[in-house]
């Protein structure tokens, strides 16, 4: 007597499984096309060659990028989400907002640091697509700014920050600082270490320059 057959996988399964792959897979064309982005510029990369580093047909390549602008913008994306990810886990174990703040700093910082990819990418945007309203960078900043301008406004509240200054003009003056410094680290290099420069920004956003 024959051993019964294995049962099927479920229907939905395999569509889940099929998804997983799919999303592993465009995660990967986009990782390779960042760094290929970074390192020749946007005028210069080719899908073709793109499609061959990674191991797969041009064609296949078009199907989860119809071109390659769409392809850039992704990878834009993509950064940005990775770096509001990061600053989100370093920030979210931190019961005080201060606290908080301190930790999304240095893990801002530190994540243009280990992927200075996302920052060329910054510029080339800039330079390339010049038509789009806002750089996708300002865009996601304005997006995540509900949530620190709570904090600050608590902070207000509770009597630990100065309250002559608008929220609204405390978070400009930091996201501004912080874009500065990302990009100045990125073009002249640190003259000193990570955790150095990020307590004295930390000391400059809360103590100012005066003693």
């Amino acid at each position: 007597m024959s051993a019964p057959a294995s049962p099927s996988p479920p229907a939905d399964a395999g569509a889940a499984q099929e998804s997983q792959r799919r999303a592993e897979r465009r995660q990967a064309i986009v990782e390779r096309a960042a760094r290929r982005f970074a390192d020749i510029g946007y005028a210069d990369c080719d899908m073709g060659n793109l499609a061959k580093d990674l191991g797969i047909a041009k064609g296949t390549l078009y199907l989860y990028f119809p071109s390659k602008e769409e392809l850039f913008y992704a990878c834009v994306d993509a950064g940005m989400q990775q770096m509001q990810a990061a600053v989100e886990t370093a920030a979210e174990p931190h019961a005080d907002p201060l606290e908080r703040i301190w930790h999304a700093v240095r893990a801002y910082l530190e994540f243009f640091e280990r992927h200075p990819e996302h920052v060329e990418l910054f510029i080339q945007e800039r330079a390339s697509f010049k038509h789009r309203k806002q750089p996708t960078f300002f865009n996601y900043r304005e997006q995540i700014r509900g949530r620190w301008r709570a904090v600050y406004l608590q902070l207000q509240q509770q009597g630990r920050i100065r309250s002559d200054v608008p929220v609204e003009r405390m978070l400009e003056i930091v996201g501004n600082l912080l874009y500065g410094t990302m990009f100045t680290n990125h073009f002249a290099g640190r003259q000193i270490s990570l955790d150095e420069q990020h307590a004295a920004v930390m000391a400059i956003i809360y103590r100012g320059l005066l003693p």
